[in-house]
């Protein structure tokens, strides 16, 4: 099988080597991919790795390469394409329907491209989520005067897409006001805050959620915990993400039960009878909330993605024994049910380094040190790149992430930590704290 596979950051690094695994793959591209991905050819055994100069968004350009290459299969691993419409595409295009599309349609993706869409998704089906209104530039003075009902801390969403930098968090009332000015009438975030969502802030533990369904079936995969803030003890600003962990221990088979019954099949369900059956990756991101009544932790969603996670799906796919393209074709052809998702009992610990002043301004071309000398780890590329001569150099704010699968979380954060400490280049930056509130949660329990 010819798959082709778009992206270029550690999400789809990762999601390359499960792809490549599969004894069903015999010719993987990736669209444009990294260093990391470039690498592979060296070592995929019978399948062929290779990247291709091309834009995720680019539907004519990819059209034509999968005309040309016979792809079989296109998985996607950004947001941007599947809120562009890449699904529907393919489907309005004679010569390419029968391609398998692993993503959802253009209505289903507006589960991300619109936070205001899903939380009206999430009111239809009683799914449980946070109270929220929504305001534009018209209603502005409503949604102050909203914002005085509510308790600080204070949560303003753009709608739209905002690169992962959409969604603030405000200590004070004042604070609150002034930023929401900035997004509806000064267009912080441009188009994508053309509406806000401001809802009530939900105190609790974060942790992500994802799903594998072909429309009516969904495989649950395992739980992770991803790391925001660039600074330790979630201090500064929010990234892309700083690392993350698989599974979450208080994630039990209890917790998960009602994140099931509550939120999974509800979600999958509610997009099948309004006629959008979802073919993909859902992303639940969950805020587990003490519930005061019970004793009890209750998930709630704060948000859908639309595709795996960034860097969730680092901890995550190496942990999926199953064979990948096999699992994507069962999405495909609407019979998931009758595969198995096996998952290895290790843990996943993944730490992620960055560029010197990520995520504001900082630079790209700097010569990364020390990649092969990683032993017993994975090493995902983000943003990377390789110049004429084969050397790799960084190429983005995010730039790789060390994973490592161990008997224990303890044990696969130090080795984690002892492998990352082996690369370098000037301005690397990386959290020490990954992973570290989990632990003391149990030792507390």
């Amino acid at each position: 099988m010819n798959i082709l596979l778009l992206g270029s950051g550690g999400r789809e690094h990762a999601m390359a080597c499960k792809l490549a695994d599969s004894p069903q793959c015999e010719h993987l591209y990736v669209a444009p991919g990294n260093a990391g991905t470039a690498a592979m050819a060296n070592h995929y055994g019978q399948t062929i790795v290779q990247n291709v100069d091309m834009q995720p968004t680019d539907f004519p350009a990819i059209h034509s390469w999968v005309i040309k290459h016979d792809i079989d299969m296109v998985v996607v691993g950004p947001e941007a394409p599947l809120v562009a419409g890449i699904r529907d595409y393919f489907a309005e295009q004679p010569s390419l329907r029968k391609v398998m599309v692993i993503g959802p349609s253009r209505e289903c993706a507006q589960l991300e491209g619109s936070k205001d869409y899903a939380k009206e998704f999430m009111h239809r089906h009683n799914i449980p989520t946070a109270a929220y209104r929504t305001f534009t530039a018209d209603t502005l003075q409503e949604g102050i005067a909203f914002l005085h009902t509510l308790k600080a801390p204070y949560v303003l969403k753009a709608d739209g897409l905002a690169a992962g930098k959409g969604v603030l968090i405000l200590p004070t009332l004042e604070e609150a006001e002034r930023e929401l000015t900035a997004m509806l009438k000064d267009a912080k975030f441009g188009e994508a805050s053309a509406k806000v969502v401001i809802e009530e802030y939900l105190s609790g533990i974060e942790l992500s959620v994802f799903v594998l369904s072909d429309g009516k079936h969904y495989k649950i995969l395992p739980s992770a915990k991803d790391y925001k803030r660039i600074g330790e003890g979630d201090t500064g600003l929010n990234t892309g993400g700083m690392g993350s962990v698989s599974p979450v221990h208080f994630a039990d088979k209890h917790f998960m039960k009602k994140v099931e019954e509550r939120i999974v099949i509800p979600t999958v369900k509610g997009l099948f009878q309004e006629g959008t059956p979802y073919k993909g990756f859902i992303f639940v991101g969950l805020m587990a909330v003490s519930n005061h009544i019970t004793g009890k932790i209750d998930p709630y969603v704060i948000e859908y993605n639309v595709r795996m996670g960034d860097p969730e799906t680092e901890s995550v796919f190496p942990r999926i024994k199953s064979d990948m393209v096999d699992l994507l074709e069962h999405v495909w052809r609407g019979n998931l049910q009758q595969t198995t998702l096996e998952i290895d009992p290790r843990e996943a610990a993944c730490v992620m380094a960055v560029a010197n002043g990520y995520p504001e301004h900082y630079e790209k071309g700097k010569p990364i040190h020390g990649i092969n000398a990683v032993s017993g780890s994975l090493v995902f590329h983000a943003g990377t790149r390789m110049d004429d001569k084969g050397n790799v150099l960084t190429n983005g704010g995010r730039v790789l992430c060390v994973t490592t699968l161990a008997t224990s979380m303890p044990e696969a954060l130090l080795k984690s930590y002892q492998e990352l400490a082996k690369i370098s280049w000037d301005g690397m930056y990386y959290r020490r704290d990954i992973g570290q509130d989990l632990l003391k949660l149990e030792v507390s329990k």
